[in-house]
């Protein structure tokens, strides 16, 4: 067990906004309205919100407890579940740590070309038209120094601890992030072509249902909620023990749910927009032309067609990603910065600018050699890492971890558990159906 001086949370409230925040990254606001797009819309949407209420939910709850129960990083509180288990335990710890380290790596270059965007129009306004091509276009100084800007954010979070570094910033990031997500969608829907956006996204055709639409649901609603790389069990360890951690895991994911709603609510009127104002976005087979590029090619097109109203868009709509991306980046980094501090005995700031470094060192790597590595470093951590650790979490609440000693752990912040419909239902549910979706999401995936 961890020492007493290991931070906490110091509310309930902001240790919401924190796990939130680190469930609210470009999976909600770029993923999410992608995949809806790609996927025939409004079915998609249905069958999202059903997969995040029966698979990433239980998972949540799952994630939480293993972290609040051993009060330490995700080996230590592996170990502490696991009590039979040499190695299974810390290997499957620094597996988790490894996976978020590599996701953090790739993720600190997409941040850094959102912060280019949202600094490019500002330049352009005060006529420095050259540095803000620069900023846009594709080229290893521009990603460099976009990418240590980034990186250099994340650490100086996360070196101010949990209080006064995540918790501290997520309460005040993420309500900026709700106030740019209603002025952009106001704006949008003010817009000619954004009610067949509002049509496509609101109204379901389910003769778009197919085994693959199901599966990318399942698939982005496990990661939409950064489950499978230790950073919720991270989290939970610094939760209270009064805790109540199904209703707040709940209440996380409403929120990261919500976001997900609201990016699909901005992004898919947009693409209407800008497709009203002349902007390709299907092709003659109806196929979106360009997901991987949608927020970096389509969407400022159509703000270059707002005139003097699009450049404030525009800087609000990259504000309001970077601001995403960072309260991810600061539970991916707080992965191996906890495993460092419990288990190397460093302390905090010592840590954070030693991992954060070397960390920055592999995405420096990546994006001198983008073309072989990014997508590769991608694909490796979240479309193997990612589920494969997932499903290891679930078969050891499910089947190692003592049930007893699991009731106990959740009754803390919930005394009548035991009685409870969730308590009936969840135990064997993150037993069985859980292990069995998430294997289905990797093999269909990878097939």
């Amino acid at each position: 067990m961890a020492s007493n001086s290991r931070g906490h949370f110091s509310s309930r409230f902001g240790f919401i906004l924190a796990a939130a925040g680190s469930a609210v990254g470009l999976g909600n606001v770029w993923g999410f309205p992608t995949q809806t797009a790609s996927n025939g819309g409004g079915a998609f949407l249905v069958v999202y919100l059903a997969m995040v209420f029966l698979i990433a939910f239980p998972m949540l709850v799952a994630e939480l407890t293993i972290g609040r129960y051993g009060q330490s990083n995700p080996i230590a509180s592996l170990k502490s579940v696991w009590t039979n288990s040499r190695f299974g335990a810390p290997v499957l710890g620094v597996i988790a740590m490894i996976a978020a380290s590599m996701i953090l790596s790739f993720y600190s270059i997409l941040a850094g070309w959102l912060m280019g965007f949202a600094i490019a129009p500002l330049l352009e306004l005060f006529g420095l038209s050259a540095a803000a091509e620069w900023l846009i276009n594709f080229s290893n100084g521009r990603n460099l120094l976009l990418t240590l800007a980034f990186s250099l954010l994340t650490i100086f979070v996360v070196r101010k601890g949990v209080a006064n570094g995540i918790e501290k910033w997520s309460t005040r990031l993420m309500p900026v992030l709700f106030v740019l997500f209603a002025i952009m969608i106001v704006y949008i829907f003010t817009q000619p072509g954004a009610m067949d956006g509002l049509k496509m996204y609101l109204v379901p055709d389910f003769s778009h249902l197919s085994p693959s639409l199901v599966v990318n649901a399942m698939g982005q609603a496990f990661f939409s909620l950064s489950l499978g790389v230790g950073t919720m069990m991270v989290y939970g360890s610094y939760l209270k023990k009064d805790v109540n951690i199904p209703k707040t895991a709940a209440q996380v994911a409403s929120i990261d749910t919500a976001v997900a709603f609201a990016a699909g609510l901005m992004i898919l009127p947009a693409m209407f927009v800008a497709k009203h104002n002349g902007v390709e976005i299907f092709n003659d087979a109806g196929e979106l032309i360009s997901s991987g590029d949608l927020v970096f090619t389509v969407l400022p097109a159509m703000f270059d067609t707002m005139g003097s109203a699009g450049i404030l868009l525009a800087v609000g709509f990259f504000i309001l990603m970077v601001i995403a991306a960072l309260t991810s980046s600061i539970s991916m980094l707080e992965v191996p910065v906890a495993c460092a501090q419990d288990e190397l005995k460093m302390e905090r700031g010592t840590a954070t600018f030693v991992i954060g470094g070397i960390i920055l060192i592999l995405s420096v790597i990546i994006a001198l050699n983008f073309g072989s590595l990014f997508d590769l470093v991608a694909e490796i951590s979240t479309v193997y890492m990612q589920p494969l650790i997932g499903l290891a979490f679930a078969i050891i609440v499910g089947w190692v971890w003592n049930r007893n000693k699991l009731l106990q752990e959740l009754q803390q912040g919930c005394p009548e558990l035991a009685t409870s419909l969730f308590w009936k239902i969840w135990p064997w549910y993150v037993r069985i159906v859980c292990p069995i979706a998430i294997a289905a999401i990797f093999l269909v995936t990878v097939i």
